[in-house]
């Protein structure tokens, strides 16, 4: 693999550049800045996604005949590092990079053309129900009920870790079709529209003070036969096809980023001895093994992104990128809160948001350790746990 870039891709880079200079706003930069976990603040994702869909780039690994720009591999990656630098807020990945894709996969053509241009202009807002209380990791235990009723399903039961249902107006589900022989056989994919009678959204706070997850409970809540993707009881497939999505990568720019911004607090921050505490040797160990293991991510989704681009799914690669990526995340977590030192400990919610006017306790740089700590310790669990990827893999890749 070729890593260098290429004189039309330097082109691109200063493109993207000239771009982001132009088009991506303070407020903006100041809310993707601070950001406390991958999932941005509705405001903004939408502000930065429709300033995006404007130009054509909202969604870069779609195929031009649904609205993608037709990038390469390196173009994915250029925009994605880029962005990154430039302090973009993040989008929603509910429906740019996991429905979206199965939509495609998966959905008839009414589907795709309906869906598909809502989900580039961001006016379908989504959420994934997945998880429920008694089924999180084990996800073939899942228990909400649809039953058919004429043309419609009927829907009893609870979600739960559903990121952003407070603001989603549409959510893609798994729900129990027939409970008979092995569970994984009785499931479907269900599109839905949050405003449906009978949805309940309760907010669950999480130990960073923030509302970005909730339960969801279904009362006999209709949905037409046409929100199905796929067949009935086939939705294990579909789902096991966006969860490649989901844990598929495209993570490697923004630590990259992150790790930029980790050295340079640590070489103004003083360790105990009194020298820089970039130069303090248990810390700069660290810092050389998670640089070792951001290489191998780096190099690992580019692998990934060429076999995409070719129209080969991520497989099992998709779940060892989500062990290492969320893990890495873990650890320079924990490295910008030996830098942040006690700095880091005050709980001040109201100087985290963007456009604040309360003055933060210590250096800019602390203001966001410990939130981003605690949301990020969920990482190694949501998308499946890191236990269940390595399960995966030892299954699909190692025949265990």
């Amino acid at each position: 693999m070729n890593l260098d870039l290429t004189e039309d891709d330097v082109a691109f880079r200063d493109q993207v550049r000239d771009f982001l200079d132009a088009a991506l706003p303070p407020d903006l930069q100041e809310a993707g800045r601070r950001a406390s976990s991958v999932f941005m603040d509705k405001t903004y994702s939408l502000a930065w996604q429709r300033i995006l869909h404007e130009r054509g780039w909202v969604a870069p690994s779609w195929p031009v005949e649904y609205g993608g720009p037709g990038w390469t591999e390196m173009q994915r990656y250029i925009f994605a590092a880029e962005c990154a630098r430039a302090g973009a807020p993040s989008l929603a990945p509910m429906g740019l990079k996991m429905v979206g894709p199965v939509i495609m996969g998966f959905g008839t053509p009414e589907q795709k053309a309906h869906y598909l241009p809502r989900i580039l202009s961001g006016e379908d807002y989504w959420c994934q129900g997945y998880s429920e209380p008694g089924a999180g990791s084990d996800l073939g235990a899942l228990q909400l009920q649809a039953v058919q009723d004429g043309d419609h399903y009927v829907l009893n039961g609870t979600k739960i870790w559903t990121t952003h249902a407070h603001w989603a107006n549409r959510m893609f589900c798994l729900v129990r079709t027939r409970r008979e022989g092995k569970p994984q056989a009785g499931i479907t994919f269900l599109l839905l529209e949050m405003a449906s009678p009978g949805v309940t959204v309760r907010p669950i706070i999480t130990l960073a003070g923030e509302h970005e997850v909730n339960q969801v409970f279904f009362d006999n809540v209709r949905v037409p036969l046409s929100g199905r993707v796929g067949e009935e009881n086939q939705g294990w497939t579909v789902a096991k096809y966006l969860l490649e999505f989901e844990r598929g990568g495209g993570a490697a720019a923004g630590l990259r980023v992150t790790l930029e911004r980790l050295v340079r607090l640590a070489s103004q921050e003083q360790a105990d001895d009194g020298g820089r505490l970039v130069d303090e040797p248990a810390f700069r160990r660290r810092l050389g093994q998670a640089t070792i293991s951001l290489d191998a991510i780096d190099m690992t989704e580019r692998r990934v992104m060429a076999a995409l681009s070719a129209g080969v799914p991520p497989g099992p690669a998709s779940s060892m990128l989500k062990i290492q990526s969320t893990e890495l995340m873990q650890q320079f977590d924990e490295l910008f809160l030996l830098g942040a030192a006690h700095y880091g400990s005050p709980y001040q919610p109201e100087a985290r948001r963007a456009g604040s006017t309360v003055a933060p306790i210590g250096p800019e740089h602390s203001l966001m350790a410990q939130a981003r700590y605690l949301n990020n310790r969920a990482a190694s669990i949501y998308g499946g746990s890191n236990e269940i990827q390595r399960d995966i893999l030892a299954h699909r890749t190692l025949g265990l």
